[in-house]
C-alpha cells in the first residue's frame, strides 16, 4: 500500500508515520506535505497513493479546499485536533477521522476499516465522493450517513440504512436487522450510531435498540408511564421506551 500524509506539524506528521510504519511495515510512505498547495500540485502530477492521512487545518488554509482543485482517488483518514469541523461528514464520507493526539490503537483500527473498504472498492469501483463533505461544511449542513460496509462470511457487502428496520447491541455486539429480515454485524456502537443515523428516521428507545420510524406498527401505554412499541410484521420484538423518553418519542412519530 502507498500513503501519503499531509499534516502540518512535523512532529505529529513524523509521529504517525512512525506508527503507521510500525502497524504496517510494509506500506509505503511515499509522500508528506504541509500545505493545501503542496498536496494539490502533487496530486496533479502523480498517480494517487492508496490512502491518504490528511489534517484538516493546513498552512494555507482547510485541507477540504483541496477537492476544489483536484479529483482525490486515494481514500481518506482525516486527523484533527478540533471537532467543529463538521464531524459528521467525516464519518460519512470518509474511511475514519483520528483526533489528535493520536492513539495507536485509534489508528490501527482506522487501518482495518481502510483495509476492509478498499477491498470493497477495488471490487465495486466505487470511488467515495469527497466533495459531500466541502459541499456539506460551505452549506453548514449535518450529514448523516445513508449506508454501511459490512462482512459476510466470503465477501463484502453495502447496505443503505432505508433498509435498516432496527439495530440492537447484545453481549458486545451490534447487528441491523434489515427489513428484509436478514441481519448483520456492524462494527459501531450504539452511542456512535445515535449520532451518525439521521433523527428523523432513527431514534434511541433505550439502551438497547434504535429504530427506523418505518418499523413502528404501533404504541401501547405500558405501567409507570412507559411505552410499549411493536414493531411491523414479521418483526416480534417488543421494544420498551422509559417514562423519562416517552415524551419525546411520541414526538417523534408525529413529526
Amino acid at each position: 500500500m502507498k500513503v501519503v500524509i499531509v499534516e502540518d506539524e512535523i512532529h505529529n506528521r513524523r509521529m504517525l508515520e512512525g506508527m503507521v510504519r510500525k502497524l504496517r511495515p510494509k506500506w509505503e510512505v511515499v509522500a508528506a506535505f504541509e500545505s493545501v498547495k503542496s498536496t494539490v500540485e502533487w496530486l496533479n502530477s502523480n498517480s494517487h497513493p492508496d490512502l491518504i492521512f490528511m489534517d484538516i487545518q493546513l498552512t494555507d488554509g482547510v485541507s477540504f479546499s483541496i477537492f476544489e482543485h483536484v479529483i482525490v482517488k486515494s481514500l481518506i483518514i482525516f486527523t484533527t485536533a478540533y471537532d467543529e469541523y463538521a464531524i459528521q461528514a467525516f464519518k460519512v464520507n470518509s474511511i475514519d477521522y483520528l483526533l489528535k493526539p493520536i492513539k495507536e490503537d485509534d489508528l490501527s483500527f482506522a487501518i482495518s476499516k481502510f483495509e476492509m473498504a478498499y477491498k470493497y472498492i477495488n471490487e465495486e469501483k466505487e470511488q467515495p465522493n469527497y466533495n459531500e463533505i466541502l459541499n456539506a461544511i460551505k452549506k453548514g449542513e449535518k450529514k448523516y450517513r445513508q449506508r454501511f460496509l459490512v462482512s459476510g462470511a466470503t465477501s463484502l457487502s453495502k447496505i443503505s440504512t432505508d433498509d435498516i428496520a432496527f439495530i440492537y447491541s447484545e453481549n458486545k455486539l451490534t447487528t441491523a436487522v434489515c427489513f428484509d429480515g436478514k441481519e448483520h454485524i456492524i462494527d459501531y456502537a450504539l452511542d456512535k450510531l445515535e449520532e451518525e443515523l439521521d433523527p428523523d428516521k432513527f431514534y434511541r428507545a433505550n439502551r438497547q435498540y434504535i429504530l427506523n420510524i418505518d418499523s413502528v406498527h404501533k404504541i401501547e401505554s405500558y405501567f409507570g408511564g412507559k411505552l410499549i412499541v411493536k414493531l411491523i410484521a414479521p418483526f416480534k420484538s417488543t421494544i420498551t421506551v422509559s417514562r423519562l423518553k416517552a415524551a419525546s418519542f411520541k414526538y417523534w412519530i408525529d413529526q
